[in-house]
């Protein structure tokens, strides 16, 4: 078969945990028929995202190199290279320092593969980078398995439509990276027809920070986050999950959602309610949407964690009966309560993937999302880029409003956190 000459890359990485149980997924495709021409993918044991990302570059420049016997042609760049990774776009474009040391010889192992004036590199939403992406998560999966990917047990180009990467977004004026072309990029997709939608975000990209989103990306998907009234259960800090307690509201719950209601009819942005299936949340919702004379979709993801035998009792009594896998819970995302309770880290990845779907359904319009403690913390800190110790250092009141607004280019901006202004 005859090689092309000009080739694409899609690369990624992902982290569990970041750092955490991470891999790369790496794929080569000839641009102008959209044919797969190689993969790679890896587990890389405990790492960063960054790292893994960078990692899936090499993997991917290697893959290109091994295609090109002779070397890349003198008439110009030969290897475009699209990721859903600003950092790592920006540092090999030349137009963001490289300050992380861990991250600069890694880098220059990636511009050593190929001469610098062969390789191009794009920024690409998430949800354009599903081939590389799924790569990544096999790598991840095959992990936890304590085994390493194998190609013949890979289904990413099946998962994947693609009918040619040429076409996949019209062309744009502007040099590669401009950020006029990938706004333009980025309003094409979103003016597409909803059956040609790409499929939701990745769970294991790293949110990037949204204060750089720009207006021309529209509107973005803004998810206001109320955490449902008080029950009997909450006065006294006692663990209420998902796990067997399933308690309404209480008198003094059921005003705070009445005045929720109020204070978002004040409002009037409001468009769609979501919300957990557990009846604190229900009623809580119902409340607002009656109010609001709007239906209230159930979203089983955005329920509280199951905290299994810790259900129902307060901190100190669960300090005093399970003392140590308290300890261990407070110290590690991956521990999970006694019992067969979820783990934080299990939660977030349910929360992420729940995210996904909203902000896909939902883009360009405002939607109340009646949940949880740990839900709602969990939003907010993957927006933020936050370790998961950070769980443990956000205050969330009952009957609270937080907002997180999600943009096309994958940018996410926290707008509010625990406001309570509605309840006084």
């Amino acid at each position: 078969m005859t090689r092309p000459r000009r080739f694409v890359v899609e690369a990624d990485g992902g982290s569990r945990g970041n750092p955490g149980p991470a891999g790369y997924g790496a794929v080569v495709i000839d641009p102008a028929t959209g044919e797969t021409l190689a993969e790679a993918a890896e587990y890389i044991g405990v790492a960063t995202n960054n790292v893994a990302e960078y990692k899936g570059l090499i993997a991917g420049l290697r893959a290109v190199r091994a295609l090109m016997p002779d070397g890349p042609a003198d008439d110009g760049p030969q290897v475009r290279v699209r990721m859903d990774s600003k950092l790592v776009v920006e540092q090999m474009s030349g137009r963001w320092k490289i300050k992380h040391p861990g991250m600069k010889p890694l880098a220059a192992e990636a511009a050593g593969i190929l001469p610098a004036s062969a390789v191009t590199y794009e920024w690409i939403p998430r949800a354009q980078n599903k081939h590389a992406d799924r790569l990544a998560n096999e790598a991840m999966d095959a992990g936890r398995r304590g085994r390493q990917w194998e190609p013949s047990s890979s289904t990413a180009d099946l998962d994947t439509s693609r009918s040619s990467v040429a076409a996949a977004l019209p062309p744009v004026s502007g040099p590669p990276g401009d950020a006029a072309a990938g706004a333009a990029r980025a309003r094409a997709a979103l003016n597409r027809p909803a059956a040609a939608a790409p499929a939701s975000p990745s769970t294991t990209a790293t949110p990037q920070v949204g204060w750089g989103a720009a207006p021309d990306l529209g509107a973005p998907a803004t998810l206001l986050l109320l955490r449902h009234g008080e029950t009997a259960l909450t006065p006294e800090k006692r663990f209420s999950g998902s796990g067997g307690t399933d308690p309404e509201l209480s008198a003094v719950g059921r005003g705070q959602a009445q005045h929720a209601a109020d204070a978002f009819a004040a409002r009037g942005t409001v468009q769609e309610i979501v919300s957990s299936p557990l009846r604190r949340c229900r009623e809580t919702a119902a409340a607002v949407a009656a109010r609001l004379s709007l239906e209230v979709r159930i979203e089983e993801g955005l329920r509280e964690t199951d905290f299994g035998a810790w259900e129902g009792l307060t901190f100190g009594e669960v300090r005093e009966r399970y003392g140590a896998d308290l300890d261990a819970w407070l110290a590690s995302a991956k521990a999970a309560p006694t019992g067969g309770g979820e783990s934080f880290a299990e939660v977030a990845r349910r929360v992420a993937a729940t995210r996904d779907r909203l902000v896909t359904r939902y883009a360009g319009r405002t939607v109340l999302v009646v949940t949880h403690v740990t839900p709602i913390k969990t939003l907010v800190r993957l927006a933020l880029g936050a370790p998961p110790e950070s769980l443990f250092r956000m205050e969330l009141s009952a009957a609270s409003v937080s907002a997180v607004a999600y943009y096309a280019d994958g940018n996410a901006s926290v707008r509010l956190l625990n406001d309570t202004s509605h309840l006084r």
